[in-house]
């Protein structure tokens, strides 16, 4: 029997902040250094995850049926 992988909640909120935090550093090189913005907000985001629990990408992750790893 084949299983499909399974990535919890706080495995894709770890890959899409990495993602978005190589590209704006990228931007920032290239186009930029105004996008190093995107790179404050993504450590914003990595914050409020941590002491409430909840981010606007784990909201609507959740929304999408990603069940987290981790039971708080």
């Amino acid at each position: 029997m084949t299983t499909t992988p399974h990535w919890p909640l706080e495995r894709i909120l770890f890959a899409l902040a990495g993602t978005v935090t190589l590209l704006s550093v990228l931007l920032a090189a290239v186009v930029s250094p105004w996008f190093l913005i995107l790179t404050a907000f993504v450590g914003v985001n990595q914050l409020t995850y941590v002491t409430l629990r909840a981010c606007p990408a784990s909201l609507l992750l959740k929304k999408l049926g990603v069940t987290p790893q981790c039971r708080w």
